[in-house]
């Protein structure tokens, strides 16, 4: 099991209209996509918000073959979406990690 993990920063003066569509409009679109098999949305504790909270998503791929057809077919149009909405507002960056046990 692989975990595409998304470490994001939201300014404080769009985190709630963002959060709302990380719930109505990203998850549902990645889940849709059937790249993935669960995912959680967690909020970092003890970091400095003094600019905004700091989110990480955690979306589970049974495979790298599902995890490179997300990023081939499907992460490029919520990514410009995502930048079309929240430029100079959202910081973020993705890693791969791999489940041990």
């Amino acid at each position: 099991m692989l975990i595409y993990n998304i470490t994001m920063q939201a300014e404080w003066q769009i985190h709630d209209a963002w959060l709302l569509w990380m719930y109505e409009t990203y998850l549902p679109y990645a889940m849709e996509s059937g790249c993935f098999e669960k995912y959680q949305l967690v909020q970092l504790l003890e970091t400095d918000d003094s600019e905004g909270p700091t989110y990480a998503l955690q979306l589970y791929a049974q495979s790298k073959a599902d995890y490179n057809r997300y990023l081939e077919l499907y992460l490029p149009q919520i990514e410009h979406q995502s930048l079309e909405k929240w430029e100079g507002s959202l910081v973020s960056f993705a890693t791969l990690m791999q489940v041990v046990e």
